[in-house]
């Protein structure tokens, strides 16, 4: 059985999208919660169901060579992480404060759900904030005017030598679940990344909730279409669970990923270690 959102949630603003440039979820409903509870586009380089031996449509995934980062020690779980949701049509993405534009980036995304950044720093009126894009830890500089700023104490941390996910809370663990990951060819890469897109996938394989990351695989360049985003979706391939057996997506059971689709919004933190 699902488990029901909260009632706070069922104001989705809900918009049928195609998604152009996540791999594998080829149609999904975007979900979108507004600059305070913020969601966004699920994507993921690994079909749902089955091992992880091939692209699950049929097409040859292409490869680029890539070096992963090392598993860090250290747990990415802050007690409050402030989120900025887009303002008006756009922003604009700069290498430093006030420095030289090295991006201009729409407010709604290809799928039709808003864009949320991560903050990691703040400056004299400017806010460091992750990006969606490769290479992983990808950042850039947004003027905070142009942004509406809000907190979460949410965040969530992959082990990949246990196949588990931590539901961290203002800092203190609160659940923990069996999760699958990548397998030795196609691993899910390590770092500190956050939650960018949220759908509920119309096609088999992802469950009923799929988030996008920040993250992208070291090894797939593309995968069904895609760029190699890196989802946390659900399966109806439970047997999957707590093995490494994706392309690099993190899996879990379909009741596990709903709670988390309550829960969490865009911006959350969320590691792989």
């Amino acid at each position: 059985m699902k488990l029901p959102l909260p009632r706070s949630r069922r104001a989705f603003v809900i918009t049928l999208a195609v998604v152009l440039g996540i791999a594998g979820i080829s149609t999904g409903v975007a979900l979108a919660l507004g600059p305070h509870s913020p969601t966004m586009t699920a994507g993921g380089i690994d079909a749902g169901g089955g091992a992880a031996t091939g692209a699950d449509d049929g097409e040859l995934p292409a490869m680029t060579p890539g070096s992963a980062a090392t598993a860090d020690a250290e747990v990415d779980a802050p007690a409050a992480t402030t989120v900025a949701a887009v303002n008006g049509a756009g922003v604009s993405v700069r290498d430093a404060p006030r420095g030289n534009q090295i991006a201009d980036l729409p407010a709604v995304q290809k799928s039709g759900a808003p864009l949320v950044f991560r903050v990691v720093a703040e400056k004299d009126g400017w806010l460091q904030v992750m990006l969606p894009q490769r290479p992983n830890g990808s950042t850039g500089w947004v003027d905070a005017d142009a942004v509406s700023q809000s907190t979460t104490g949410y965040a969530l941390v992959v082990t990949v030598s246990s196949n588990t996910l931590d539901l961290y809370k203002d800092g203190m663990l609160q659940k923990t679940f069996p999760v699958a990951t990548g397998t030795g060819g196609t691993p899910t890469p390590y770092g500190r990344f956050a939650l960018s897109e949220l759908l509920a996938p119309t096609n088999e394989g992802y469950g009923p909730f799929a988030y996008g990351t920040t993250a992208f695989s070291d090894v797939l360049n593309s995968f069904g279409g895609g760029p190699g985003q890196i989802g946390l979706h659900g399966t109806e391939d439970v047997d999957s669970i707590g093995t490494a057996a994706s392309h690099g997506c993190v899996r879990m059971h379909n009741a596990d990923i709903t709670e988390l689709a309550g829960l969490l919004p865009l911006g959350t933190p969320f590691q792989v270690r």
